[in-house]
């Protein structure tokens, strides 16, 4: 019983990313290449996320910063603290302090900087805040959204925070309502930028794929 629940997960985890591969990876490609103008041009990425994601946001912060799977001079990246990430409300509109993100943005934020926004529901108040805090400071977004919040993600994709982009941001919507799964697909989209960002700077690597 357990062991077949646990081979669910994963065929599930490997379909959805089947699914999607087609569908997010010309933003995720035009995603590389903000990062990459950003980068090149003196300018730094500010990572942040609701919740789990948080954990995410400082992740891909590290691997920008330090390595990913080569050595290379570092990248500019922070990562924006965030409060609890277990707390059930911070990835909802009802966040204790929806404000956390913004007051970072607006401090550490200018013109030509990038913010990584990530949220599997769409819908945190803190992210929402930060992406308006970015836009107010001549920034471009980048969001990893989903629609964990639920309402079906042909209706209201990315959800509050996806309706908030302008068209010169980019929008990285998993098509799916359970976290976990869109979890699992912001990492694998946060692993394709930093690779995607190395190879330009780089050149590919033989046998890297």
């Amino acid at each position: 019983m357990l062991e077949q629940r646990i081979q669910q997960h994963f065929i599930d985890s490997a379909d959805l990313k089947y699914q999607a591969g087609p569908l997010l990876s010309k933003p995720i490609s035009q995603a590389m290449q903000a990062l990459l103008v950003c980068v090149t041009s003196g300018g730094k990425i500010l990572a942040c996320g609701a919740g789990v994601s948080g954990l995410l946001a400082a992740q891909f912060a590290a691997q920008f910063v330090g390595r990913f799977e080569r050595e290379r001079p570092g990248l500019a990246a922070i990562a924006l603290p965030l409060d609890d990430p277990a707390d059930p409300a911070a990835d909802t509109e009802a966040a204790a302090d929806p404000d956390r993100f913004a007051r970072q943005v607006r401090a550490l934020g200018q013109g030509g900087d990038v913010l990584l926004a990530l949220s599997a529901s769409g819908q945190s108040a803190a992210v929402l805040a930060a992406v308006e805090a970015a836009h107010a400071r001549d920034m471009s977004v980048i969001a990893l959204l989903g629609n964990a919040a639920g309402g079906g993600a042909s209706s209201n994709p990315g959800g509050a925070v996806g309706r908030a982009l302008r068209e010169t941001d980019v929008q990285v919507c998993v098509p799916h309502e359970r976290a976990a799964r869109i979890h699992e697909v912001h990492l694998l989209a946060l692993h394709c930028l930093c690779d995607g960002v190395d190879a330009q700077l780089l050149g590919e690597q033989e046998g890297s794929l």
